[in-house]
């Protein structure tokens, strides 16, 4: 999970991974610790592979049996830091579902621009009274964002203490530079796992536009505007597996080929495509949508149809916009199973576009 930040790319991720190939560059690690790998010059990468600094320990599994999951970044531009947020937990998901007693603590570190270590984490669950109404929940994973007003959003979703527990997508946020947190509304629908993203067409107010995980059928598909938190209708729909999965998106600067750039946001979002069974994820694909907002301000995405960017097993995945056209996917994939490996993968705007059957945008 990454941000691109000072012309570096930062990943981050929990677990015991992988192997190596000649194109896409892996990283070991060991179980119960988060990890972050950074590469100095990106654009060198256009003309010679990655350059990966080794693997870094910045959280560790408690003794007493806390761990970190779900890592999720977000940079402040204002005063230049990573922001490094993680779920602290001692049980599973659907333990704390079923006893309806939340167990997880949400807890970020920081690192600013030239500074090497990470700052001592900064516990949030205590100040904000809102934790004690959940069953659980969690962020990310994957990355959270800073908008044009300066806004930090860290998206999120929690179960509700109702007799059968529904999860709902939301998000944390400040105004402040990160100094204070609070909690967005929910949205109404069931909703899962979720990243989210700003776009306007440079005529109207900016939007949050939300993707989240559900239970099948239909990704769920929202926005955040002045009004709250709002499923979206007006859209292409994005089927979702059985069970769900989780899935990246962004807003990348309009590839017009003006001259004079406009300040457009287009989107790009990545998830598997087909699937064996509920857990055995395939072919993970990259959709684009090129005209997301109508002169009303209202949403009106056309999504494309998707561009296989990793045939075979594929679970999780993150998108990073870095400049000039150019994208990076960290995603979970394998031979066997999504979970064999972790993988980067660069491409360009034009390998989208050419890559969409038909070119449908």
């Amino acid at each position: 999970n990454h941000p691109s930040l000072m012309g570096k790319i930062y990943f981050f991720g929990i677990g015991t991974v992988v192997k190596e190939s000649p194109y896409n560059h892996l990283y070991s690690v060991q179980n119960n610790f988060c990890f972050s790998h950074t590469t100095s010059d990106f654009k060198s990468y256009l003309i010679d592979l990655f350059q990966w600094s080794k693997t870094k320990e910045v959280v560790k599994k408690c003794s007493c049996g806390y761990r970190p999951m779900n890592p999720c970044v977000v940079y402040e531009n204002h005063t230049q830091t990573l922001f490094l947020f993680f779920i602290y937990v001692i049980e599973t998901e659907l333990w704390q579902i079923q006893h309806h007693q939340n167990k997880a603590r949400l807890r970020y570190i920081t690192k600013k621009k030239n500074e090497k270590k990470w700052s001592k984490f900064t516990e949030l669950t205590d100040m904000l009274p809102v934790f004690k109404n959940w069953s659980t929940f969690a962020i990310g994973p994957g990355h959270g964002i800073q908008t044009e007003s300066g806004r930090m959003i860290v998206p999120a979703y929690a179960f509700t203490k109702d007799k059968e527990p529904i999860p709902h997508a939301f998000c944390f946020y400040s105004d402040d530079y990160g100094s204070t947190w609070k909690c967005e509304e929910m949205l109404s629908e069931a909703s899962m796992e979720c990243e989210m993203t700003e776009i306007f067409d440079g005529k109207v107010d900016r939007l949050i536009y939300c993707s989240a995980r559900s239970s099948g059928g239909h990704r769920v598909q929202a926005k955040i505007d002045k009004t709250g938190f709002h499923t979206l209708t007006t859209v292409t729909p994005l089927e979702e597996l059985n069970a769900g999965c989780h899935g990246s998106v962004i807003s990348f600067p309009a590839q017009s080929g003006d001259e004079n750039p406009s300040q457009d946001k287009w989107l790009l979002f990545s998830h598997p495509t087909k699937q064996k069974s509920d857990w055995e994820r395939l072919d993970l694909g990259v959709y684009l949508s090129t005209s997301p907002v109508r002169s009303n301000g209202e949403l009106n995405l056309v999504w494309s149809q998707p561009w296989v960017i990793n045939t075979g097993p594929s679970g999780y995945s993150d998108l990073a916009y870095i400049e000039d056209g150019w994208f990076a996917c960290l995603m979970e994939c394998g031979e066997k199973t999504p979970t064999d490996k972790i993988a980067c993968q660069v491409f360009s705007y034009d390998e989208v576009l050419n890559g969409i059957p038909d070119s449908q945008t």
